[in-house]
């Protein structure tokens, strides 16, 4: 069976709409600013008086365990499982705070995963497999498999890679 590295953070979860939401919720009101984004991080489309602001809350308890799902991802993860060796891979040991919400919220909705397909990590450049799915091409470094870019705003200048850019297009190519 083929093997297949799935990231979490703007692939399977959608942290850019969490942390929108929560920056709403804050009561703030500032444009965000989709066209700072490429290059770099999401981050940037924050106004910058906030930027400190909103990268420290990655660090606080709690803010991966509430996030989005993506659109169609559960449905197709589903079915990837069936037919794939499929991992989740999510280089959390950034922000230590997220591993608990990370495994907490996986196991909410992907009840079909098992604990052993979940790999938290510091460095993506220990796995391996046939396919990977992940929205940072830095991510890609050492992979020797088939990489598939997942579309975001921080990667949309990035060229020279297959995209997905939604779950649906992952069920058109893998299912």
């Amino acid at each position: 069976m083929e093997r297949m590295i799935i990231d979490m953070d703007e692939v399977m979860a959608d942290t850019m709409g969490g942390m929108i939401k929560w920056y709403r919720a804050q009561g703030y009101k500032g444009e965000i600013d989709y066209s700072k984004m490429p290059g770099g991080s999401w981050g940037k489309g924050f106004p910058e008086e906030h930027q400190a602001m909103v990268r420290a809350h990655l660090f606080d308890p709690g803010f991966f365990r509430d996030l989005p799902v993506m659109k169609d991802c559960v449905e197709v993860m589903e079915q990837l499982n069936k037919k794939y060796n499929v991992f989740i891979v999510s280089a959390a040991m950034e922000f230590p705070n997220s591993l608990k919400d990370k495994l907490d919220w996986l196991n909410e909705h992907f009840p079909f995963l098992k604990w052993q397909q979940l790999v938290f990590c510091g460095s993506k450049s220990i796995v391996h497999g046939d396919y990977m799915i992940d929205d940072l091409v830095r991510n890609f470094n050492g992979f020797e498999g088939k990489k598939y870019l997942f579309s975001g705003y921080h990667n949309s200048e990035i060229t020279g890679y297959d995209r997905l850019n939604s779950w649906e297009d992952a069920a058109k190519i893998f299912l």
